[in-house]
């Protein structure tokens, strides 16, 4: 009987290591304000000056996966439910995967800013909580009615402090914080039971905001599946975080390595991106968050997301000029094809 049960501890240890080998290490970038670029009349173009669609834009500079924020009643409609099925729609059609970043905020919601919904301003903690929940949920199942696939949901964007600012600020009140991560957990679960949920922080060069949080989602039991990071070389020197784009490299991947051995579960590189007025100099960091991320993270980093690669203008940090992609995007192109 022994030597029966060491036989199957054998064959599923095999069968956990192909599938972590068979697990693609993906590629992606937010691309949510695509439709709001195509409402102003702007024409993306490939690197050779031919017009694309934004998604399959992405597909063909090797992209596998592409990352959505959702508000939950923006004035203008972008980034709404109807948008973010619209989006997602086109992501299926080119066979790429799907991530959903829920705000929870009727705009931009980072760092430094979580504001509520207008509609639930009034609410306490608990219907607050519900409305959350009730939120994911409809707009989950909207996309679950057009048989979309969900890989990975976020459970609020760059919650350093929390959000739903003051009800889940989480240095005055994590165990509330908590409590709407957790009820947002169970919502995707309820309609995607197979989806990963991401809790996501920025300065991923930082280890001491990562514990404060995650520490914190532990002590009142919440659950997550992936760590989210955002890793941003140019806002960490801004910041006074690093002093270089190779300091934040070698910081975010002893910082993913240092979490895995903590928490045990699973990171991911949400957001990063460069300047896009150093294009040379932007590839050669891409590329070298890219390789870090996979090689030297122990096999515990899944992927990473460009932020708004298309946004032009005031963001300093895109990657494209004349709406066309810049050498950044050939870093992707690149692991994408070592990746073959």
């Amino acid at each position: 009987m022994k030597r029966l049960e060491v036989l199957i501890c054998a064959m599923a240890l095999c069968l956990s290591a192909f599938a972590q080998q068979a697990e693609p290490f993906w590629l992606g970038a937010d691309i949510s304000g695509t439709t709001e670029l195509e409402a102003r009349g702007v024409q993306l173009m490939n690197a050779a000056g031919e017009p694309r669609e934004n998604t399959e834009l992405m597909k063909e500079l090797g992209l596998n996966a592409v990352r959505l924020r959702v508000w939950v009643n923006p004035k203008r409609g972008f980034c709404g439910k109807d948008d973010v099925v619209n989006m997602a729609l086109r992501a299926k059609q080119h066979g790429m995967a799907i991530m959903l970043d829920f705000h929870y905020s009727d705009y931009w919601a980072d760092p430094g800013k979580q504001n509520i919904p207008a509609a639930w301003l009034r609410m306490n903690y608990a219907q607050m909580k519900r409305a959350l929940a009730e939120h994911t949920r409809e707009v989950l199942q909207a996309l679950k009615d057009k048989d979309i696939d969900v890989r990975w949901v976020q459970v609020g964007n760059e919650t350093t402090h929390g959000f739903l600012w003051p009800v889940g600020r989480a240095e005055e009140n994590m165990k509330q914080y908590a409590g709407f991560t957790k009820a947002g957990y169970q919502a995707v679960k309820a309609v995607y039971p197979n989806a990963e949920v991401i809790v996501h922080l920025d300065g991923g060069c930082d280890p001491k905001r990562f514990n404060f949080i995650f520490d914190g989602l532990k002590k009142y039991k919440c659950p997550w599946d992936i760590i989210g990071l955002s890793v941003y070389p140019y806002w960490d020197k801004e910041a006074g975080l690093t002093s270089s784009w190779e300091e934040t490299v070698s910081a975010f991947t002893a910082n993913i390595r240092a979490l895995y051995a903590k928490y045990h579960t699973p990171l991911m590189v949400v957001e990063t991106g460069t300047e896009v007025k150093h294009p040379v100099e932007g590839k050669q960091i891409m590329a070298a968050i890219i390789r870090a991320s996979k090689e030297d993270c122990d096999g515990h980093c899944q992927g990473v997301f460009y932020w708004a690669p298309e946004l032009e203008g005031h963001y300093p940090l895109g990657a494209f000029e004349g709406h066309k992609p810049t050498a950044i995007m050939e870093a992707f192109t690149e692991a994408a094809g070592a990746g073959k």
